[in-house]
């Protein structure tokens, strides 16, 4: 650890924000005008319990990451009270919410233990900054999360689990993981529309996907009810001219809509970047147009395992439809890319599909179970470890999805991994542990964060020196 947890200097910029909020909310409270008070309570209580439990009870997640987003929030709402508390008064606001929010990546970072093979993270200014916009995300997480004390989910998923697990036994999945992934049919004549999107001509591709769990597998008629679930989804960007290159590039979690994961890979089929590749970039299940209900990538990522589950498989299957449908547009060379979940699938997929150049998961996840734990309310993992739901037998089910229990089939000189050293989404050490199972390639580990990486340099080097090492790039 950086230093010793309880008693930390580092709570003191979410206590001192927090007293600054809660100073001109009493005087505007005192002169009777309770609803302009009330975002300073609110802001100022949040830093200032936040700074009291960064002081005295560190190690909830939680923590780091209310105060985080409280002082984000306060920085946004302060502007308004120039006009009410005149610009000195408002500065005061904004200069300490940022300084909370600043304060809360600080400890978080002092939090984060280190891993044995990880380069340790220099703690700086700039650092716990980077830390902050972690958490900040983070936060927000917090109010989409589901609880499931009461509903009976996790009942039923604890019995969903321990069939699976038997299922699997039955059939000889975990002995042979790989042996679950079923040859999907070629794709041929998606659905293709042309749309203009963040100035690209875009090829906006949809098929339906024909992915099923098999007869007998527990949550099968669950998913098939997945309406948003049955057409797969992709968008191309594709140059005119002769055949050149591919590159499959995998969204991460919460994505899937195509302004944002156009903006993303697009430096991939840029010219300006002198790579100039053709970029297909599948959409997730349950993510984008594929979601259920309002938010991207609800039901992904939770205690509904066997959704998860059914979810990364059917992933998997339509990226092998997808990399078919690749194969009749050009013999070049395609390779694989994604980042956190997105890297945990293109992981995934360069141990099941044939013929990849090159695959390089970023900032990738490697064990889910230890996501789920990690980010789990402690409370309710608690409640749900009380009924029985054994992340064992979790981690034993999920292996036919897991890239650290399939042998990467892209050759090793294909292989390249980049993660940050102080990431709070995906730990350093799932990245160290992807390393190390596909026989220590390349790595790239750079002084950041989760989010962090597209201002990274040493990232994008690695990256494209791995594409043109592989042909991919000329």
């Amino acid at each position: 650890m950086f230093e010793q947890h309880q008693w930390s200097r580092w709570a003191a910029p979410s206590l001192i924000a927090g007293i600054i909020w809660l100073a001109p909310a009493t005087a505007v409270s005192s002169n009777g005008s309770l609803l302009l008070s009330f975002p300073l309570w609110i802001v100022g209580a949040v830093l200032l319990a936040s700074g009291v439990s960064q002081l005295l009870w560190p190690g909830d997640l939680r923590i780091t990451q209310m105060g985080a987003l409280a002082g984000f929030v306060g920085a946004i709402i302060s502007l308004p009270y120039v006009f009410l508390l005149g610009f000195p008064g408002g500065l005061a606001l904004t200069v300490s919410a940022i300084f909370g929010a600043w304060g809360a990546g600080r400890m978080a970072l002092s939090l984060e233990p280190h891993h044995e093979g990880v380069p340790i993270p220099r703690p700086n200014a700039m650092l716990a900054a980077k830390v902050a916009v972690d958490e900040l995300i983070l936060g927000f997480e917090q109010f989409h999360s589901t609880g499931f004390a009461l509903d009976g989910t996790i009942e039923r998923v604890i019995d969903e689990v321990d069939r699976a697990r038997a299922f699997f036994a039955r059939e000889g999945f975990l002995e042979k993981p790989d042996a679950y992934h079923v040859t999907p049919p070629d794709l041929v004549d998606p659905e293709i529309t042309c749309e203009e999107i963040v100035g690209y001509s875009v090829e906006v591709l949809r098929f339906e996907s024909g992915y099923a769990p098999a007869e007998g597998e527990p949550g099968r008629t669950r998913w098939l009810g997945y309406d948003a679930c049955r057409d797969g989804w992709a968008y191309v960007l594709r140059h005119e001219g002769g055949p050149r290159p591919w590159l499959i590039a995998t969204n991460g979690f919460r994505m899937g809509y195509a302004r944002v994961d156009i903006s993303l890979f697009e430096r991939f089929f840029s010219e300006a970047q002198g790579l100039g590749l053709n970029v297909l970039i599948p959409v997730l299940p349950l993510h984008g147009p594929r979601r259920l209900g309002w938010h991207s990538g609800s039901r992904f990522l939770g205690v509904d395992v066997i959704d998860l589950l059914h979810a990364e498989t059917q992933a998997i299957w339509d990226m092998r439809r997808l990399l078919s449908w690749v194969r009749d547009q050009t013999s070049k060379p395609v390779g694989a890319f994604g980042l956190s979940l997105g890297g945990y699938t293109t992981a995934l997929f360069a141990s099941v599909a044939e013929g990849l150049s090159c695959a390089v998961p970023g900032i990738p996840v490697a064990d889910l179970p230890r996501i789920l734990e990690r980010h789990a309310a402690p409370h309710q993992m608690r409640y749900a470890q009380m009924l029985g739901f054994d992340l064992d037998r979790v981690g034993e089910v999920l292996r036919v999805i897991s890239p650290l229990a399939l042998t990467p089939r892209v050759p090793l000189e294909g292989r390249m991994i980049f993660g940050a050293n102080a990431d709070r989404f995906v730990p350093a050490d799932q990245v160290r542990d992807l390393w190390r199972h596909w026989e220590e390639p390349e790595i790239v580990w750079y002084e950041g964060t989760h989010v962090s990486f597209m201002n990274e340099p040493r990232v994008w080097s690695g990256v494209d020196r791995t594409l043109r090492e592989n042909g991919l790039v000329v």
